[in-house]
């Protein structure tokens, strides 16, 4: 009941409500944006990986003798595998994509028709045309599924025709000289990663096998998992069907700087972001301080009713933590709605400024992800509640070793 008083209490009667009032907002938004910029890098990550995954493979044999009939024979072996869901023979390549008078480098990939359909990211996206026709033909046919934002730099779509140039081309009296086909596009995808629509192109793999001169072989074979955390466990078994003259990796592999990176600047920024909230919450030490020093004749006279040291301490302590604790939660009721509203903030953001705040160009994602993780959150209001605690303690421990002779000597 004091505690409550002192800080409603207005200036003229000894109170700090307007400090304290800072206080409350300073730990509120801090706590917020806490929450908030981590849910956002944890979905970012998140996000990034699961395209990345869905995308590409968790496990790659590369070298020894990927050669037909043998290789196929090594896929069904693997696929055979406990929890492996695929491992689909793939030729990949680089190649320069003529369109409708633009020109763009590319990555193109060899795949089986059945496989493509189980990589459900692309088969799950095609936005325009379909797969039908795709593997259909002589040497697998004509038919391209290419990327959605590659289609648009390029003016095609489905039914336009694509020309390829390949600078692996196929020998002649005067060296290689790079082959030239052009093929029908019959669908695009988009994956929501600019990288991925930009840049790739999928061919039936009998096709590019003949077009970047592989005949009877691939370059490596792609494994998906049913728990990517477990494919540098299972590197060992895939690596015993594989053969010592193989190259077996991961994903954890390749690109591991840039998830290391990722990493690092997660801890980095939820550092920054501590210190932040241990900053907001030393406002608190000020308004208690002051508060303290106004009330130096209430705690004499408490003090000579009775009241011991321990009670003066627990009633500058509830003061100054009812100030932390409230806005810690206030600051968690705001940070969770945040992120779980932040798509439509972020469109109406867009459409006041008419401007796009997350350029997927530069962000690789088309939109702001965000993943609340309730461990993350835990830890977050566990430290604004502690560091609150802490800053109440020394003006609390001041008041309660006031001697109440010294503060009624002038009174």
């Amino acid at each position: 009941m004091l505690a409550g008083r002192y800080l409603r209490a207005k200036r003229s009667q000894g109170g700090v409500a307007l400090i304290s009032i800072i206080s409350f907002v300073g730990i509120m938004l801090a706590v917020a944006v806490l929450i908030i910029v981590m849910s956002v890098m944890n979905g970012f990550r998140t996000e990034l990986l699961d395209r990345t995954l869905g995308f590409n493979g968790h496990v790659y044999v590369a070298g020894g003798s990927l050669y037909e009939p043998e290789v196929q024979t090594l896929a069904g072996e693997i696929a055979a595998l406990p929890g492996v869901t695929q491992a689909a023979p793939l030729v990949e390549a680089q190649a320069m994509a003529l369109g409708q008078g633009q020109i763009s480098g590319v990555v193109v990939r060899g795949i089986s028709e059945p496989d493509l359909r189980r990589t459900e990211i692309v088969s799950s996206n095609i936005v325009r045309g379909s797969l039908e026709g795709f593997g259909v033909g002589e040497y697998g046919g004509d038919m391209l599924l290419i990327g959605d934002r590659l289609a648009d730099t390029l003016g095609v779509q489905p039914g336009d025709p694509l020309t390829l140039i390949s600078p692996s081309g196929g020998a002649t009296a005067f060296g290689y000289t790079p082959q030239r086909k052009t093929y029908t596009v019959g669908g695009t995808f988009s994956v929501g990663m600019s990288e991925y629509d930009q840049l790739f192109i999928y061919m039936p793999l009998e096709q590019a096998q003949l077009f970047f001169a592989r005949e009877g072989m691939v370059d490596v074979v792609e494994i998906r998992v049913a728990d990517p955390d477990r494919a540098p466990a299972m590197k060992a078994s895939i690596a015993e069907l594989a053969g010592p003259a193989s190259i077996v990796t991961d994903w954890t592999q390749r690109n591991a700087s840039f998830w290391n990176a990722l990493k690092i600047e997660r801890s980095v920024m939820r550092l920054i972001l501590m210190l932040i909230v241990a900053i907001a919450a030393m406002n608190i030490i000020s308004g208690l301080v002051m508060l303290v020093k106004n009330k130096g004749r209430d705690i004499a006279i408490l003090r000579t009713m009775g009241a011991g040291r321990g009670a003066i301490l627990r009633i500058f302590f509830m003061a100054g933590a009812s100030v932390g604790a409230l806005g810690t939660l206030v600051g968690l009721v705001l940070g969770v709605l945040f992120c779980i509203f932040i798509g439509p903030i972020q469109n109406a953001v867009e459409w006041a400024t008419g401007a796009e705040v997350f350029s997927s160009d530069i962000y690789y994602l088309a939109h702001i992800p965000a993943k609340v993780d309730a461990l993350e959150v835990m830890i977050v209001v566990g430290w604004a509640l502690a560091v609150s605690f802490l800053a109440t303690l020394p003006p609390a421990l001041r008041a309660s070793r006031l001697d109440p002779v010294e503060a009624l000597r002038y009174e």
